[in-house]
């Protein structure tokens, strides 16, 4: 039996007051969010975890940048080949359905990894096996994740502060989880890591059991998988706002974000440390990142976010330029924490912008779209970042990175006008701003 999703309450009708909650943490008056924040706060500790491990792991293994680029590529490369597909299935099946084989899938991958490690049987072919697995589920999962957070926050109102209190909730998970990788690694091996991370997905399985929600699978409008890409495609290429937001992540993803698959050379060879160290710098972009998304959490309104997002690909920009110049640890750290803060203003904003844009209809393409800019991209930006630091040193590449990140904040900013004058009518339908307000600087 299928129903239609219940059409969004304007956003603008304010927030309903909650003694039991403050203003800034109002979506967790909603129980499936609460459930779902349990779940996942449990989990993402354990997927840091396993990143840096990952990481760290094959470093060891072969002590080579362009290998851990290439882990990197093989990790992420099905989201960019498969997500425009994957989406087309998040519009036509049961979301809360798909994330339950997800994570199942995920639980699977890590604790064969685990089971590898730590009898000693794994290289550089596992690796690259499993990480190609671990893509395949997140070319599903994450579409999947992106479009059912609508159907956790039934106040549309209390949308955009579901995904600020997400992004704190991966955040504080990007604090905790590298230090205690780090700890782990150094009193053991790689392989507990991957054992916590397996077990971990309990938490999520189990909250996605909890949730009260209607089975909703869209009616099928007949069209085929290759009609509805296309349909996709055309609505994701022909509306300004979600274009120019995905080209910039796009370039972000490709020269920016690649900078964590060269942590490992940065902790032993530039600062001179081990495992603590790249705990040490991972932990101070998730503490600039936790700060970026306590500040989204905070916010109102909607409103602005077009201003913020290449600001802060400006400012991700600089902090990599800090990064790779830098040869002090105290120094590396708080540039990371530069680097965390702009990174994830930009990721936040910009996600929230989309989610509040998209029409229902076309939910799970679009967010398939993002994230081919946001992982799909990174597998190229990951083998790049190799080879650019086996040929030039990880230093030179990160600085490159920066650049090119700067270049993609001052190019967005020139479309700022345009894309605020497709994005205005939409505002106005939403009630986020009131048909006579024709101001463009207050309109997004």
């Amino acid at each position: 039996m299928t129903t239609k999703p219940s059409d969004p309450q304007p956003a603008g009708e304010g927030v309903r007051k909650s003694s039991d909650f403050s203003h800034a943490w109002r979506a967790l008056r909603h129980r499936n969010f609460r459930l779902y924040f349990g779940g996942q706060s449990i989990s993402l500790i354990g997927t840091w975890m396993t990143r840096v491990a990952t990481s760290w792991l094959v470093y060891r293994l072969t002590k080579s940048s362009l290998l851990l680029g290439t882990v990197g590529f093989a990790g992420q490369i099905p989201a960019f080949l498969l997500a425009p597909f994957a989406g087309v299935i998040v519009d036509r099946i049961d979301r809360r359905t798909l994330l339950v084989w997800t994570q199942v899938l995920a639980m699977v991958q890590s604790l064969a990894l685990a089971v590898l490690t730590l009898a000693h049987a794994i290289n550089i072919p596992e690796i690259l096996g499993l990480s190609v697995l671990q893509g395949l589920i997140n070319a599903f999962d994450m579409p999947g994740r992106q479009s059912f957070m609508v159907k956790m926050v039934e106040d549309r109102a209390d949308l955009s502060n579901a995904i600020a209190i997400n992004s704190s909730m991966v955040n504080v998970a990007r604090l905790l989880g590298p230090s205690l990788a780090g700890l782990v690694i150094a009193a053991s091996n790689e392989g507990w890591c991957f054992a916590i991370d397996g077990i971990s997905y309990i938490a999520v399985v189990a909250s996605l059991a909890m949730m009260r929600t209607k089975r909703t699978v869209p009616e099928s409008s007949g069209a085929s998988m290759m009609e509805q890409l296309r349909e996709g495609w055309t609505y994701a290429s022909g509306f300004v706002p979600v274009r120019d937001i995905l080209l910039l992540f796009a370039l972000l993803s490709l020269m920016g974000w690649p900078f964590t698959v060269l942590m490992p050379v940065f902790a032993a060879q530039v600062l001179h440390g081990g495992p603590h160290t790249l705990g040490f710098l991972m932990g101070a972009a998730g503490v600039g990142s936790l700060g970026s998304a306590l500040a989204m959490v905070a916010r109102r309104t909607v409103r602005g976010l077009t201003k913020t997002i290449p600001i802060a690909a400006a400012a991700f920009g600089v902090g990599l330029i800090g990064f790779g110049l830098s040869k002090v640890l105290w120094l590396s750290m708080a540039l990371m924490l530069v680097t965390g803060f702009g990174m994830m203003q930009g990721l936040t904003a910009s996600n929230t912008i989309l989610q509040t844009l998209v029409d229902e209809r076309m939910r799970g393409r679009v967010m398939s779209y993002y994230t081919m800019a946001f992982v799909g991209m990174a597998p190229f930006g990951s083998l790049l970042a190799g080879a650019l630091a086996h040929a030039a040193g990880a230093p030179r590449t990160v600085i490159l990175s920066g650049a090119a990140c700067i270049a993609g904040s001052l190019w967005f900013t020139t479309q700022l006008k345009r894309i605020r004058m497709h994005m205005r009518p939409v505002y106005e339908n939403l009630g986020i701003i009131p048909r006579r307000d024709l101001a463009p600087e207050t309109a997004a």
